[in-house]
Parts: C-alpha cells; structure tokens; sequence
C-alpha cells in the first residue's frame, strides 16, 4: 500500500487528490493508496446530511469552511488535532463495502487498542466510540469498486468546534478525543500504529 502524508490541506484540494488518483487506480496506474492528512477547521455535508445540521458557522470568532461531498453519511468537522485517514482501495475482488467500512473501524479500534483506549463500534451508527463518546466518525464513497474518502481519528482537535453541528445526524452523540481521555499521543505515533495495522487489515495490498 502507498503512503501519502501531508501537514494540512485545504479540504477541496484533499478531494481533488482523491479523484486523480481514484481515477489512476481504476486505470491500473496507480496501486491503491492510504492518505494520511489534517485539515484547515471544515465541516462536510455528506448525501443524507441537511443544511439545518450546520447550527454555526462562526464558533469564538473562527470561521469555518462548509463543503458539500459526495461521501455517504451527514454532517462531520475536519480540524487541526484529528488525523484523517482516506482509503483509497480497489474492492472489485469482494465487491463488499460493508466489509470495507469494518475494515476502516477495525483500523480505528486497533490503533486505539495500542495506546490503552478501549472502544467499540455501537448501534446509534458507523465510526467508533468510546464510552458512549463518538472519537472517530467513518464516510465513504465508492466507484465502480474503488473506494475513496474514509475515517477521522479524533487526537486532539477543539472540541468546541463541534458544537457548530448535529455530528453524523444525531443529538445525542458527544464527542471525544484521545487528549481528552488522557492519551496525549502525538499524531507521528498515531500514524506509526495506523499504518501497522492498515497493512494487515486491507491484505489486498500487499
């Protein structure tokens, strides 16, 4: 699997880069590839999202960018402090995008593992949780059995931010951090565990 890591993007240049090389893997020209990055203070309306999930635009003087995207799910923040991993995979020999999403739980709950975090996927929806607390929230799209975008891991991003939404869809569904648990990982350790287990879990990229 090829491994891309940027700082920060600007969060339609992110999907500008995933379409390229979506498109490139469809083609057999590139082989399928896991973005490490980070992103200016975004929030993201998936397909099933409404524009009322956005509640505030502005949060203690900062602006935050909106973006419609083409991935499944509602509305989701991007920030400084959460790594976000986008899996682009060529699935054609399962054709299961259930199995595929698992996979990017799996990741989520693997990597927690190592640092002495215990979560769990739960019933209210897709992304991990821990105690209740939402710390990673999955979106993906898929074309013609490629995947694309993915999971965002909550290290330590301002919290605040999402209080501007109604994250994926539900009320009812604080969030939390790794900083807020009291795992003070930095994002290189983080990265070193995603990608331990990232090669495990997608096998069809070895």
């Amino acid at each position: 699997m090829r491994m891309i890591h940027h700082q920060q993007q600007a969060y339609l240049e992110s999907v500008s880069e995933q379409e390229s090389i979506v498109a490139d893997i469809l083609t057999k020209e590139a082989p399928d590839t896991l973005i490490l990055t980070e992103h200016p203070p975004t929030y993201t309306l998936g397909t099933s999202a409404q524009e009322s999930d956005v509640l505030l635009r502005e949060i203690n003087g900062e602006s935050i960018a909106v973006y419609h995207t083409g991935r499944g799910g509602e509305v989701t923040y991007h920030g400084p402090g959460q790594l976000v991993c986008y899996a682009l995979i060529d699935i054609q020999h399962e054709k299961d995008l259930h199995l595929h999403v698992q996979r990017l739980e799996s990741l989520i709950i693997n990597t927690l593992q190592d640092f002495g975090i215990q979560s769990e996927r739960d019933s209210r929806g897709i992304g991990v949780w821990v105690d209740g607390l939402k710390i990673a929230a999955v979106g993906v799209r898929c074309r013609k059995w490629v995947t694309f975008h993915g999971v965002s891991l909550n290290i330590s991003p301002n919290l605040q931010h999402f209080s501007g939404i109604v994250p994926c869809g539900m009320r009812d569904a604080p969030v939390t951090s790794m900083h807020q648990l009291g795992i003070k990982a930095t994002r290189q350790e983080v990265e070193k565990r995603i990608i331990h287990h990232a090669t495990a879990l997608f096998p069809s990229t070895l």
